[in-house]
């Protein structure tokens, strides 16, 4: 490298710090009740923090309120969500189908401590979109349906290990970037490459009398929105089979993508399937459901059963909006309708960053989407090396003050309450601010 080079990288340098701090000095000028709030949760809460993915640089607005597609602050800055709660907020902030079901349900008596009207119900309609899914049984989380989920194969098999994927994640602790989290479940895992049929077939081999079951995202969300290859995913499919390994597709995020999942669309029937987000119609909610053989060892009427406590499992907000919103919302032209949608807006955005030629990008499936800020391929957690999280947040924060949200680190849904105007909006505040900082961004 030339030394005219190495100034010209240590000026960019400089005037992406400086456009960082400008941008996050208007943020902070502009929010001073949210700031406020924030210092204060810091008595009561580490950080003023409950939920490490809402916070972000320099401090996370406190929302007032939503209602269709949009948020207030404390502020009184009103936002359109494309955040859409990780992908939990499918149906927008108020529904009236999803409201009023929750609201009748609640009318009837809350905390049960028996089996409801509506659990069936949402029951069966879930085995009936999904192929894999012979019989489910309710969690609060995705992360309890795949704890769930693993004890399930780990039980159904005897067999001790599972598989996962370099990057992935699986709940709060089922975290596996950057070797783990030391709050991780206990169970023995191997890991393997994402995307790479021969890195992991390679680990199945070397490990397949003691594998119980292979853990996996069709599309790996918090791993960057990055779809899995159909060829890869028919070999994975193929030699799970072939050694009597548990094949566990998590589509707590990918499910929207048709009625039946994104498993629908690519033709691969796993042996269980753990869902979450949306599901609840908005309230907490958690499912895993697969094969009846071993789903039945959780049929309290058979000898030698498995027990699966959960209080809230059947809480009746979650039936009762789950249960509307997939009967009467989200239909299957629904869902098909939204995954074009989803694909044709992040075309406008890409065909946007390529007219401008810039180290940019967004990957995705459908109506959920990632932004990375470098111009290469990426298929793998690995090939995301080199973004600059400095970009990110520029760009995040400039779209904050003009009226949008979404994460941090560029991860994005859509949600049914949107309007073709909003997504227009989106694109017109986007293009703008790439028109700004053009040069930080090639």
């Amino acid at each position: 490298m030339s030394v005219f080079q190495t100034k010209q990288d240590q000026s960019g340098d400089n005037r992406l710090k400086s456009a960082l701090g400008d941008v996050t000095e208007r943020f902070i000028a502009a929010n001073p009740e949210s700031h406020a709030r924030w210092k204060k949760a810091h008595d009561v809460m580490p950080g003023g923090n409950t939920r490490t993915v809402l916070h972000y640089d320099p401090f996370p607005l406190t929302m007032a309120g939503g209602d269709g597609a949009y948020l207030h602050d404390l502020d009184g800055h009103r936002f359109t969500d494309f955040l859409g709660e990780y992908s939990a907020g499918l149906y927008g902030h108020s529904n009236p189908l999803i409201l009023k079901a929750i609201k009748d349900a609640i009318d009837d008596g809350m905390v049960l401590g028996a089996p409801n009207r509506w659990e069936a119900k949402l029951a069966a309609i879930i085995c009936q979109r999904f192929a894999s899914i012979d019989q489910v049984r309710f969690t609060n989380s995705g992360t309890e349906a795949n704890l769930m989920a693993l004890g399930a194969a780990r039980a159904f098999t005897g067999r001790d290990k599972v598989m996962v994927f370099d990057g992935a994640y699986h709940g709060g602790v089922l975290y596996f970037a950057h070797g783990g989290s030391p709050v991780n479940v206990p169970f023995t895992f191997v890991y393997a490459p994402y995307n790479d049929s021969v890195g992991m077939l390679k680990a199945i081999t070397g490990n397949a009398t003691d594998l119980a079951a292979v853990l996996i995202e069709p599309m790996m969300g918090a791993g960057g929105c990055l779809p899995a290859d159909r060829e890869f995913l028919d070999a994975l499919r193929n030699e799970t089979e072939r050694h009597g390994i548990i094949l566990i597709f998590d589509e707590v995020m990918t499910s929207r993508s048709a009625a039946g999942g994104l498993q629908q669309r690519l033709g691969i029937t796993p042996d269980i399937t753990t869902l979450g987000k949306y599901l609840g119609g908005g309230a907490s909610f958690g499912a895993f459901g697969g094969r009846a053989d071993i789903m039945g060892q959780f049929d309290p009427t058979s000898a030698n059963s498995i027990g699966h406590a959960g209080t809230f499992n059947n809480n009746v907000m979650s039936m009762a909006g789950g249960y509307t919103g997939l009967s009467q919302i989200f239909t299957a032209q629904a869902a098909d309708a939204l995954f074009k949608r989803g694909e044709d807006f992040r075309a406008r955005l890409n065909a946007m960053i390529s007219e401008r030629n810039l180290a940019m990008q967004y990957t995705g499936v459908g109506s959920i989407m990632g932004l990375h800020t470098v111009g290469h391929p990426i298929r793998i957690p690995a090939d995301t090396a080199g973004e600059m999280p400095e970009k990110a947040t520029l760009l995040h924060l400039e779209m904050m003050m003009r009226g949008f949200v979404y994460a941090q680190r560029g991860y994005m849904t859509l949600s049914l309450a949107m309007s073709d105007q909003d997504l227009d909006n989106f694109v017109s505040a986007f293009d703008e601010v790439l028109s700004i900082h053009a040069d930080l961004l090639a």
